[in-house]
């Protein structure tokens, strides 16, 4: 906001951030709801639908630095309500698919497009540049928890529908609820940026993209975001559908996603402050790290319900707290006048990894019957992306020197 912006419109936009990026963040995380009963009832293999949700994640990440530039350029606001049009559109025809091709279409590419324009990257750039860089810590966190709440909220609400009203109905209340984003976007509209973010020299978007290409630092932080992509749409996709195979009931599944979206609250919020005070990249380490060791004892442990509450909890905390730690990672080095568009290209990778998580738990449990080579995999991701973390060198770049971002 400028200077004479009040902390009431401030606190409007951060609202209205925040209820876009629940909405949108919690519709795509109770996808793995559907995996089971759609592909029992229209005779697919889990293949199919796991390639639909995985071309939504690259759909999503490679439209990113698209969507991030139009942000850029004309605002978020704008943006963001053409993406509520495609979100919404995606669901309503991936109700009505009758073939993998339609679904690949809707789930995958019109959600995907939806997703890139409504989601963190473009909202995370408002914030970014509306408000003072002290303060931007606490707004990313703030809007970051506010995602995981969505996902608390709307999994066991589709949870619920698949189950007394069957996931037909399901998809057209989701669809609905996407729809909300259009006139919510209204108070996501940027106003001036802060004077505080101001860049001390003026760049072109292909300066600016040159110039994040030719650092260490931009490939660092866009390796270890793909191991976080390849994380959460892995489990997120196929924990559900993991647990029924082994003999426990859906709601279990519901209460893990559930579980999940609540300790994100709680562990997003708590590393978006953390970046603010501590070492961004030592954070995202720990993270990483921690999600191995996590995973390591999910699978040694006896499971049961109890084992996949804690389980859940414990990823949960770990779930999202990368992204305002990557994105204001972004903001640090590089400035945030084309935020937007480079955490675009950062979070491509972050969703080509996503795209091979889920991608690959369908082909591997269809080849082998099991979910334990790709659970392997994504063990040894943990411990690469904490080694590339820690040299990142979180310096902001010499013209920013004189306005050191937070």
């Amino acid at each position: 906001m400028n200077d004479t912006a009040t902390p009431r419109a401030a606190t409007l936009m951060l609202l209205c951030c925040g209820i876009i990026v629940s909405l949108s963040l919690g519709i795509r995380h109770s996808f793995g709801l559907f995996l089971q009963p759609m592909t029992q009832d229209l005779s697919w293999s889990r293949e199919a639908f796991s390639f639909a949700i995985a071309i939504q994640n690259l759909t999503w990440g490679a439209s990113g630095p698209i969507t991030g530039w139009l942000a850029d350029r004309f605002g978020a606001g704008k943006v963001v309500f053409s993406g509520g049009i495609l979100y919404a559109a995606g669901i309503w025809l991936m109700a009505h698919a009758t073939t993998p091709f339609m679904l690949t279409l809707s789930a995958g590419v019109l959600v995907g497009l939806g997703l890139s324009a409504t989601a963190f990257t473009v909202i995370f750039s408002a914030i970014g540049r509306a408000v003072a860089p002290e303060k931007r810590a606490a707004a990313l966190a703030i809007v970051g928890a506010a995602g995981s709440f969505g996902q608390f909220l709307l999994v066991p609400t589709g949870q619920y529908l698949i189950s007394n009203m069957g996931w037909f109905t399901a998809l057209m209340g989701l669809a609905l609820a996407a729809a909300l984003i259009m006139p919510i976007s209204l108070g996501a509209a940027e106003r001036k940026a802060h004077p505080g973010n101001a860049q001390a020299v003026a760049q072109s978007a292909g300066e600016a993209l040159r110039e994040a290409f030719s650092q260490r630092a931009f490939w660092l932080i866009t390796l270890a975001y793909f191991v976080c992509g390849f994380h959460v749409v892995f489990i997120g996709a196929h924990l559900p559908s993991y647990l029924i195979d082994k003999g426990l009931n859906a709601n279990t599944g519901m209460l893990a996603l559930a579980l999940i979206g609540l300790f994100n609250i709680f562990g997003t919020y708590g590393f978006g402050l953390a970046g603010g005070r501590w070492s961004k990249k030592k954070l995202l380490a720990t993270i990483y790290c921690s999600r191995s060791v996590c995973i390591v004892l999910f699978l040694l442990a006896p499971l049961s319900t109890l084992s996949v509450a804690v389980f859940a909890a414990a990823m949960g905390a770990l779930w999202l707290g990368t992204v305002p730690l990557t994105n204001g990672l972004v903001a640090q080095i590089f400035g945030v006048r084309y935020l937007a568009m480079i955490s675009g290209f950062v979070f491509f990778s972050h969703q080509v990894g996503s795209f091979l998580g889920v991608w690959l738990g369908g082909i591997v449990f269809d080849r082998t019957g099991s979910y334990d080579i790709v659970w392997m995999i994504s063990i040894a991701l943990g411990v690469f992306a904490m080694l590339v973390s820690l040299p990142v060198d979180e310096r902001p770049l010499a013209r920013l020197s004189l306005q050191p971002a937070r």
